[in-house]
């Protein structure tokens, strides 16, 4: 044999035997569906990187709905939701303001600068009719004429800027100004829910029932943004994972019963087929023609009872296939 191709006899020969053992297996094993129990794994995970003030819980312990499992230091997320309430109260009384208008004392000193506008009109208007006689009279320039028009004139539009202000505060907020007040308002709440949420992020709970698995993290490091915290294995009982082989395929749907044996227990258990994938686990080109076709494996989930809870992850489990 030339040396370029000795290094490649081993592996060939080990090829050839494992395809001959998998032969022999084929045509006398019965129709199995081999994997293991697993269980609905729910990683609790970390909104924010802070430091754990208390770890409630041990892992290993049976917890529920809503069981406290993890707490993170919320001294920084309480200080922002302080700094949202103290908006939103501002906002609310800014709303309030604008719906009342303006108070009595301030129309009153809006009326009043109005009078006192009319009556410096008033004299400035005498001022400008005697600055007129005396100019026909030539005892008068033609600048204090000009003087006493400019102050006519003058008085005139203060006491138009101040009637436009007294109809102002009289008539109150304009429709948009009421609109923008409420729509700063409808802000400043929704900040506040949201501040509201991330604090109560920061005590991790339980979402469903189940067993407490593992704690990743110690009490006193600093999580990091995303890392799991705890890990929760919900459900009462394990699930069987297994690969169905294809020519059995066709005869399974959800919620059939299946007899399922686990390595441990001389007795089976009869489970229930809660999913069952539409497509191969995995597909080569080739694997389609009628010889490797029966190869194809397709991964199910076989629901066992709530009598098998005690059973534990990873253990080898059998199917027996319909």
């Amino acid at each position: 044999m030339p040396a370029k191709f000795s290094f490649i006899f081993p592996y060939l020969f080990v090829l050839f035997v494992t395809l001959i053992t998998l032969s022999a297996c084929d045509s006398n094993k019965p129709g199995l569906a081999l994997g293991t129990l697993e269980r609905e794994r729910i990683a609790h995970t970390a909104t924010v990187s802070e430091v754990i003030t208390a770890l409630p819980v041990s892992a290993g312990s049976q917890v529920t709905k809503g069981t406290v499992l993890v707490k993170l230091d919320d001294t920084i997320q309480k200080a922002f939701v302080a700094k949202a309430h103290a908006q939103m109260q501002q906002a609310k009384a800014n709303l309030e303001k604008v719906h009342n208008g303006a108070r009595e004392e301030e129309v009153a000193a809006a009326s009043a600068q109005v009078a006192g506008v009319k009556a410096a009109l008033v004299k400035s208007e005498a001022n400008y009719q005697r600055a007129k006689i005396l100019i026909k009279k030539e005892l008068a320039s033609q600048a204090t004429l000009d003087n006493a028009l400019a102050s006519r004139d003058e008085n005139t539009a203060k006491l138009h800027n101040s009637q436009e202000k007294l109809l102002l505060l009289i008539n109150g907020a304009r429709l948009e100004d009421l609109k923008i007040a409420e729509a700063i308002l409808a802000m400043t709440i929704a900040v506040l829910d949201s501040e509201n949420k991330k604090l109560k992020d920061l005590t991790v709970t339980a979402k469903r029932d189940g067993l407490l698995d593992n704690l990743p993290w110690n009490l006193g490091e600093r999580v990091t943004i995303g890392s799991p915290v705890a890990i929760v294995l919900a459900g009462n009982a394990p699930f069987a994972r297994v690969y169905v082989p294809e020519p059995y395929r066709v005869k399974i749907k959800v919620n059939d019963k299946l007899t399922v044996q686990v390595d441990g227990l001389a007795d089976p258990i009869i489970g229930t087929v809660r999913w069952i994938s539409s497509e191969p686990a995995f597909t080569p080109y080739f694997a389609l023609n009628q010889e490797e076709r029966a190869n194809l494996m397709y991964l199910a989930e076989i629901q066992l009872p709530d009598s098998a809870a005690d059973l534990p992850m990873g253990v080898p489990a059998q199917v027996r296939m319909p």
